[in-house]
């Protein structure tokens, strides 16, 4: 079965090769050299319809997501044109994100007392409360459309929905240049012309501020980057520093390092990250990678593009760390964010921790991994399926280590169980008290299994 498992893949490559961190909205942004590429036209909101279960785990929307959107100047007057709410409204929508997001605290500890189904399933209920069902949907929809795909002006660009968790695509090797970051793998591959040519190990967004999935693109490379704290509680309770004041580079209050490439709101590939940081949650929403990584991959991301930038260049930068410096690149490079736990990988089966609790741990989505080069459940030995099996039970517990139950692919549930129900179930095994949560900075348990199919 390995040899078979091994010949579908090379021949499925074959045949498509021939074929963030800080969450930093617009108007709170960093004072960095201005940049004089041109932004993407805002494009009209498309009909509001209900997400489906896979599109509210994909992008769920939680209320410190909702409150880091507010900080965005454009965002309160677009609530106005596009879902016609009054000024009551949206004060009360605000006042509801900031309230709950002051609770949460950052501290060392790996103790949490929330779930990401229960933080969908909160959101959700307080929203209804403020807005009304109907407008809570529409809500819903909107922030998905500008998390999935906004510009570093906040404006809505048109965003390709090639990752996976927007077109049920699993395992899909690009045939173009591009990077792909897939948060529960913390791995960012670099692609040129099809092939895999460099990867990082990286550190990824807590559950309560995730990486989204979706395409984005990198313009530029901006060295020591100066940083303005938005206006978040987070920030707040630090006491080092205070929302809206200017953390100027180099400064170690600075939490972005030598090197930022934007990728879109609210997210950024950023350094200044310790090693122990990689392979673990590190971020508000952003990539991030040791001092080292990122000036190795702002040299790979210039050679992607042509950009006049030699490594005497970037040295050079790190020696001068006060002075700003705005590095435009030829042409922009996509940059995918994927969520996949379930991967094929040279005739072994990677199976990952449900980090950000999307269900997607399920054996409807592993029979989609294995078809997709040629193979079926049924052709692995009753070993190899027992292990199977067992695998994607252990990596379906969420980051805090509270479990679901696997799904059959018979149950047409399987990859749809609502957010309201999850949450019951995993509270029921759990003394919380959610009045006071934590940020979660680890992940309790094993972060992956594999499986060498022989």
């Amino acid at each position: 079965m390995r040899i078979f498992l091994r010949a579908a893949i090379a021949i499925a490559v074959l045949t498509i090769t021939l074929g963030g961190c800080v969450n930093q909205p617009a108007n709170v942004a960093n004072n960095n050299p201005t940049n004089t590429a041109a932004s993407p036209s805002p494009q009209a909101s498309p009909a509001m319809v209900k997400a489906s279960a896979a599109e509210e785990s994909a992008l769920p929307v939680t209320l410190p997501v909702l409150d880091a959107f507010f900080a965005d100047e454009t965002f309160a007057p677009e609530l106005k044109t596009k879902l016609q709410l009054t000024d009551e409204q949206i004060a009360k929508l605000r006042s509801t994100a900031r309230d709950e997001t002051s609770k949460l605290r950052e501290t060392d500890t790996d103790d949490y007392s929330g779930t990401t189904a229960a933080a969908r399933s909160q959101a959700s209920e307080q929203i209804k409360a403020a807005i009304g069902e109907e407008k809570a949907q529409q809500l819903a929809q909107l922030l998905r459309q500008r998390w999935s795909g906004a510009s570093d002006s906040g404006d809505n660009a048109a965003a390709s929905s090639e990752a996976h968790g927007s077109t049920g695509k699993f395992n899909v090797v690009p045939t173009d240049s591009r990077i792909v970051v897939n948060a529960p793998a913390y791995r960012m591959d670099v692609f040129e012309n099809g092939q895999l040519t460099k990867s990082y190990k990286v550190g990824i967004g807590y559950p309560e501020f995730p990486l989204p999935t979706g395409t984005r693109k990198a313009n530029s490379i901006i060295f020591n980057p100066t940083w303005t704290p938005p206006d978040e509680p987070w920030v707040e309770a630090s006491n080092k520093v205070k929302p809206g004041e200017k953390i100027e580079a180099g400064s170690k209050l600075n939490p972005l390092g030598p090197i930022k490439i934007p990728i879109g709101l609210p997210s950024l590939i950023h350094g200044g990250k310790s090693p122990a940081k990689l392979g673990g949650f590190a971020s508000h929403g952003c990539v991030g990678l040791t001092t080292p990584q990122v000036q190795n991959f702002a040299s790979v991301l210039a050679r992607m593009t042509g950009a006049e930038l030699t490594n005497e260049q970037i040295m050079a930068y790190a020696k001068t760390p006060t002075e700003t410096k705005d590095v435009k690149l030829s042409r922009a490079v996509t940059v995918e964010l994927r969520y996949e736990t379930i991967v094929v990988e040279d005739g072994k089966l990677h199976i990952y921790r449900d980090v950000y609790d999307r269900d997607t741990n399920t054996e409807e989505n592993l029979r989609k991994v294995l078809e997709s080069y040629g193979v079926t459940l049924e052709q692995l030995s009753e070993q190899e399926r027992t292990q199977v099996m067992s695998a994607l039970k252990d990596m379906s517990r969420d980051a805090a280590g509270n479990r679901d139950e696997v799904k059959p692919s018979g149950n047409s549930n399987a990859s749809t169980e609502t957010a309201q129900g999850k949450a019951s179930n995993k509270n029921e095994n759990k003394k919380a008290d959610n009045t006071s949560s934590t940020v979660t900075r680890a992940v309790k348990g094993k972060k992956e299994i594999v499986i060498e199919i022989a």
